[in-house]
């Protein structure tokens, strides 16, 4: 089942009521948060983010109750996809970093839908990480996640309970960490080494298609969103 789901980010992340109310049933829910947001992983301390910058440009401030690092979420961008997972499902897991593989499976299919090339789905342990990898989600790689010619595009998280696994999927169309970096508490000068290491380590669907993507967009990077929203719902096991 696919679930339209609409609401601020603390909404989004806090409770999925139709998987709450069938906790047997697999369900995919397509995200869309309605006022842009930092939303912090679990043990990131709030003191990361600078609160007049986050204030100054609109962004609410979130934390999420899955692992990771801050992540920018604004209305159309990253496609946000989560996927609840029952216990018994035919790709559960009960071993946490293993049973992110499937879900990045799915994503690699659907990237590789678009045309995108050199994709690798990243085994149960970490792979490449920047200096910025604790600070911010995109900057390193974990189990599951999904490169594209080596730079990140697909980032995973989850949270569990006794009935199964919630898996959050964050899959950018454009990168600049500009916006995100300027909300967080740093220096003048780390600001500018994130910034040039994020660039190089991270890159967008709309990004590495390039003039692709512009002529499938149509009326613009949305109609790029339902492309790869459709690309990943087709791609799921």
């Amino acid at each position: 089942m696919v679930d339209e789901r609409s609401g601020t980010a603390a909404e989004l992340h806090g409770s999925w009521p139709a998987a709450d109310a069938e906790p047997a049933v697999r369900r995919v829910g397509v995200c869309r948060a309605t006022r842009a947001a930092i939303v912090l992983g679990s043990t990131q301390s709030p003191e990361v983010v600078d609160r007049a910058a986050s204030a100054s440009a609109g962004l609410d401030v979130v934390r999420r109750r899955s692992g990771g690092g801050a992540v920018l979420v604004t209305p159309d961008d990253p496609v946000w996809i989560d996927v609840w997972v029952p216990v018994g499902d035919p790709v559960w897991s009960p071993d946490v970093t293993g049973a992110f593989g499937w879900l990045g499976s799915a994503w690699a299919r659907a990237l590789e839908r678009l045309g995108a090339g050199g994709v690798e789905v990243q085994g149960p342990t970490p792979g490449a990480c920047t200096r910025w990898s604790s600070l911010v989600c995109f900057g390193g790689v974990g189990a599951g996640e999904v490169t594209v010619g080596g730079r990140k595009v697909v980032g995973l998280a989850q949270r569990r309970n006794r009935s199964g696994a919630w898996f959050h999927g964050a899959c950018l169309l454009r990168w600049d960490p500009t916006v995100l970096l300027a909300a967080l508490d740093l220096s003048s000068e780390e600001r500018g080494a994130a910034a040039a290491g994020l660039t190089t380590a991270v890159t967008g669907v709309a990004d590495m298609l390039g003039p692709t993507a512009d002529a499938d967009a149509g009326s613009g990077i949305g109609r790029v969103r339902q492309v790869v929203i459709a690309a990943f719902v087709d791609s799921l096991p």
